[in-house]
């Protein structure tokens, strides 16, 4: 049973999946359905968390539009996921960035990474 399950979930999986980790600003173009027409919006923001593992895998991004911040979790291995373009690397020391959530302006920002 467990060797049907691992076929099913290995068909869902992308192919090709762009190299980001937690603390890094990415773009983000997922598809949205108007009515019949459909087009690509980009979001912007830094990555919050990645968990789950195989077709399970979700990633957090938060962004403050309008000095609201704006968090949205997408599967990894969406067809709604267009692409994940990586902005800024960033350097983080932890899995989860759950404290970013209480930070407002340039306390918010995350250390780039300089390689």
């Amino acid at each position: 049973m467990n060797e049907i399950i691992k076929s099913i979930e290995a068909e869902q999986l992308k192919p090709q999946i762009d190299e980001f980790n937690v603390g890094d600003t990415v773009k983000v173009y997922g598809k949205i359905k108007e009515g019949n027409r459909e087009r690509i919006q980009i979001f912007e923001g830094t990555v919050l968390k990645r968990q789950g593992g195989s077709n399970r895998e979700t990633f957090t991004v938060r962004k403050t539009s309008n000095g609201v911040g704006v968090e949205k979790t997408w599967p990894l291995h969406s067809p709604n996921v267009e692409k994940i373009e990586v902005v800024r690397r960033g350097k983080v020391r932890r899995a989860k960035l759950n404290y970013l959530r209480d930070r407002i302006g340039k306390k918010s920002k995350v250390k780039e990474l300089v390689r």
